[in-house]
Formats: structure tokens, sequence, C-alpha cells
């Protein structure tokens, strides 16, 4: 399928979404480190159980900020620098405030699968969201556009940057 020379294909997508992975996981260790020195070492209790209700949103909060500035501030995240691409409006524009967190919104769905925790394994409700995320992307290889679920319902899509 023809694209458009501006349009990112897929595969830089996904090459991205890797290395912004290793973004998240250490959002993840300062955010719980942080937590850890505030409540003084005391986020769990001995059977794993989390007593600090706040560590988790908190979490999810500061990763969410994270892509959101990310594409508000400049179109890219960490892992779009190396693969020289950009969150764009379908006019090149940059993304504002309203896209951006409808784009957050959408592809942040699949976590909610993880309360189906109670009615299976483990296994399966961390197996949930990637599933769920893979159905929001997968459309990015046959749209002519490049986009998934979450681009196209936010009117946003992922460009390449001339060189």
């Amino acid at each position: 399928m023809n694209q458009p020379l501006d349009v990112a294909p897929a595969w830089r997508r996904f090459a991205a979404l890797v290395y912004d992975l290793l973004a998240v996981v250490a959002i993840v260790m300062v955010v719980g480190l942080l937590a850890q020195l505030a409540t003084g070492g005391h986020i769990a209790d001995d059977k794993g159980r989390l007593v600090a209700w706040w560590y988790q949103p908190l979490q999810g909060l500061v990763i969410g900020a994270y892509f959101f500035f990310s594409w508000t501030r400049g179109g890219q995240t960490l892992g779009m620098r190396p693969w020289r691409i950009r969150v764009t409006d379908a006019q090149g524009h940059a993304v504002g405030g309203r896209r951006g967190l409808l784009r957050l919104a959408v592809g942040a769905l699949p976590l909610l699968l993880l309360l189906i925790y109670p009615v299976t394994s483990l296994k399966i409700a961390l197996l949930a969201p990637l599933v769920g995320w893979l159905v929001l992307l997968l459309p990015a290889f046959v749209d002519r556009r490049a986009r998934g679920v979450h681009d196209r319902i936010a009117g946003t899509e992922i460009r390449r940057i001339a060189t």
C-alpha cells in the first residue's frame, strides 16, 4: 500500500515503543524510590498488599504526564527521537492539549483490562493489556496514514522528520 512520504512506517512506531518502554521503566523506578522515601519504606505490608492507596494512581499520573507533555511540547517522546518521528495532527501541526489528552486516554484503555485479575490468573491479567494495545496498534500496518485506533480517534498521526 502506498503511503505519503512523510508518514512514518509502522515498524518505526514499534521501535520507538521499545525505547519508550525503557523510559517508562526508569520513571516507575524513580517514582517508586520517591514513594519509598516518603513512606519510610511502607508502601506495602508484609504480604505485598499496597498500603499507600495513592501509589498506583501516582505512577499512572506520572507516566501519563510523560507521554502527554512529550506529545504536546515538541511532539516526541524519548523513544521517538532516535527514530526521527513526531506526533502531529492530520495537517502536520503540533498536537494540542485536547488531542494529546484524547490520544492518551484511548491509548491507556487497555490498562482497564488489569481489572480482570480477581476473576482470572495474574498471567492472563498481565497479558490482557498487551493484547489490547496490539488491537489498538495493528491497524497502523494497513491504514494509508499508518494510524492506530488511538490516532484515528484523536486525529493524530506519526510523521517522519525530514533530515
